[in-house]
């Protein structure tokens, strides 16, 4: 199965439920990720999920509850920023303009040889190397039953 990596702004979207529509497609696409065992993140992602989470939906999400949905994540085998992460995240960087938060969670997905990124922040269908950029919001879950 081929990986696909999850940004902080899918995983937020899960809870968020100001925007249902937005809510329930996250969550198709984290079930999937999980039923095809493909789910991969980094701590970078786990540490802003949790940070924005009790942010933004503290009412939605005790602490308790985000430091639970952190460590379900762990069995992800999430990503630990490394010197060569940084190192090719600045790469990623220079050669395609992104912002460095953004290139550090590309150089992550490349670590882990994900052939999608499901991203809300970055440009849908973008290909950065091995590495295809997905709007998780302008298309559905049933591509990762595309993969070889």
């Amino acid at each position: 199965m081929t990986a696909c990596f999850v940004d902080t702004n899918v995983l937020l979207y899960c809870f968020d439920d100001r925007d249902v529509t937005k809510r329930d497609r996250a969550r198709d696409w984290v079930r999937r990720c999980w039923e095809l065992r493909c789910g991969r993140l980094s701590t970078q992602v786990l540490n802003e999920f949790y940070s924005n989470a009790r942010r933004r939906f503290a009412d939605a999400i005790s602490a308790g509850d985000a430091r639970a949905e952190v460590r379900r994540y762990q069995r992800w085998q999430p990503w630990a920023v490394d010197h060569g992460t940084v190192e090719t995240a600045w790469a990623v960087e220079s050669r395609f303009g992104l912002d460095y938060w953004d290139a550090l969670v590309v150089a992550a997905a490349q670590a882990q040889g994900c052939r999608w990124l499901l991203s809300e922040d970055l440009q849908h269908e973008q290909q950065i190397d091995s590495v295809r950029i997905l709007n998780p919001f302008l298309v559905g879950p049933e591509v990762l039953d595309t993969a070889p």
